[in-house]
């Protein structure tokens, strides 16, 4: 157990190091290329990169020992490069986006801290789902919430502006972990059918009901098609997982494509997002806020070719808000192809981590969490991506650990922390049977 913990953890401080090595000299060429010199704060900036990813990796190396050791590092150095990219496209985030980072970094160790035992969260399944209610109504409450670029997902509170939906979709992965670890064996067995599917009794697909009614209340009333696409995969995904049932997936994608249609058909917001992707050259009257961006997005990529254009060589401002929605775009643009594959990579490998710990880990609900939390970072990442390359509607939702945006940071560093969390646990146990003789489960 000794030596897989101390074999870890110094991957995880070489891995470390190599992202901060990859994170100073992309931040070195940013100002190279926009100033033809290298940044007065560059060894400044390299010391606290440095600084905030050792304290990452000490408080795993106290808390969570045995976790795995490359989870920290991936989101580190894309974070890292998000960091280079947003100070590039605009100086003045610089300070608040550092502050952020700082503050992810402080609740990725508090909620190591706090959270010794993943099946804890277990307990308190229902508040986890009034949290999250809670949460998404935030935005609607008269004097918090308000509406920002099309979307309410907005609120804030004196000076501090944050999107609550963020912090909802960790208390619902955990609500709907606890649920379904409660009813796998009741949603799995089935005895209705419906055409070719054979699906449980109805009054067992209530959740399935309520949670394909929530996405569209979010499409419908918050006018953010992301958030509410994000939430049913999730939910879709850890149902599939829970009870094995293919039936469950073509049902859920069934739904959503009667919600979104009708969303489509009857609300002018949604139908816009969708003309605009479908032919975002086709209107001689083109807006700021919906192909506009796509279109300015598309060039930008095309700009960049294989190898890109260098950091701080191309345009990527002419892209409204391209710190936070086509941030992906900027990376295309100034590292080209080559650069923005690496970022792809980074994300299959964090995924694909997570889902190994959720492979491995044996309690059901500890592998359901990771099976949510790997599917939320996955998700979000396809679903912007997605919609800077057309593959999708463009949203706004934020591409985790890489976009400008403190909510999305603070959730993104407590996911990790709770995936890590599992991990170790996962791992802890698996090791202990093997000291006592007992062999693998």
């Amino acid at each position: 157990m000794t030596q897989l913990r101390s074999l870890r953890r110094r991957v995880e401080l070489g891995l470390i190091v190599l992202a901060v090595i990859v994170t100073a000299s992309a931040y070195g060429l940013a100002g190279l290329g926009t100033t033809a010199s290298l940044p007065a704060d560059l060894v400044g900036f390299l010391f606290l990169v440095l600084a905030l990813l050792v304290a990452a990796h000490v408080a795993v190396r106290r808390l969570a020992p045995n976790a795995d050791g490359l989870l920290l590092p991936i989101a580190g150095l894309l974070n890292g490069i998000g960091y280079v990219f947003v100070v590039r496209l605009d100086e003045d985030l610089a300070a608040p986006q550092t502050t952020w980072m700082a503050l992810g970094v402080v609740a990725f160790v508090v909620t190591l801290f706090v959270i010794r035992r993943p099946r804890d969260l277990q307990r308190y399944r229902y508040t986890f789902l009034l949290i999250g209610i809670g949460l998404l109504l935030v935005p609607f409450i008269p004097g918090i919430g308000y509406e920002n670029l099309g979307a309410r997902i907005w609120a804030r509170v004196g000076p501090i502006t944050f999107q609550p939906g963020e912090f909802a979709k960790l208390a619902l992965a955990v609500f709907f972990a606890g649920y379904l670890v409660e009813r796998r064996e009741l949603l799995a067995v089935s005895t209705f059918r419906v055409g070719p599917l054979m699906l449980p009794d109805p009054k067992h697909l209530g959740p399935l009901l309520l949670a394909w009614g929530g996405a569209i209340g979010i499409m419908v009333f918050q006018k953010e098609l992301g958030s509410s696409l994000l939430l049913f995969t999730v939910f879709l995904v850890m149902v599939w997982v829970a009870t094995e049932r293919l039936s469950y997936l073509v049902l859920g994608g069934g739904l959503f494509g009667i919600g979104a249609w009708v969303a489509y058909s009857q609300f002018s917001h949604v139908a816009s997002r969708v003309e605009a992707w479908l032919d975002p050259w086709g209107d001689a009257e083109v807006t700021r806020d919906s192909a506009y961006q796509i279109v300015q997005a598309s060039y930008a990529m095309a700009e960049g070719g294989i190898t890109g254009t260098g950091i701080g060589l191309g345009n990527p401002e002419k892209i409204p808000v391209v710190e936070t929605d086509m941030i992906f775009a900027a990376i295309g643009e100034e590292l080209g192809l080559v650069g923005a594959t690496a970022v792809l990579i980074c994300f299959l490998l964090l995924v694909g981590t997570g889902l190994r710990v959720a492979v491995t880990a044996e309690q059901p609900f500890e592998k359901l969490l990771a099976v949510g939390l790997s599917t939320l970072f996955g998700v979000q990442a396809f679903i912007i991506i997605g919609g800077v390359l057309r593959v999708l509607p463009l949203t706004g939702i934020a591409l985790p650990f890489v976009a400008y945006g403190g909510s999305s940071l603070l959730a993104n560093y407590v996911a990790l922390a709770l995936l890590l969390r599992v991990s170790d646990e996962v791992t802890t146990r698996q090791l202990r049977r093997l000291d006592e003789g007992q062999g693998p489960a």
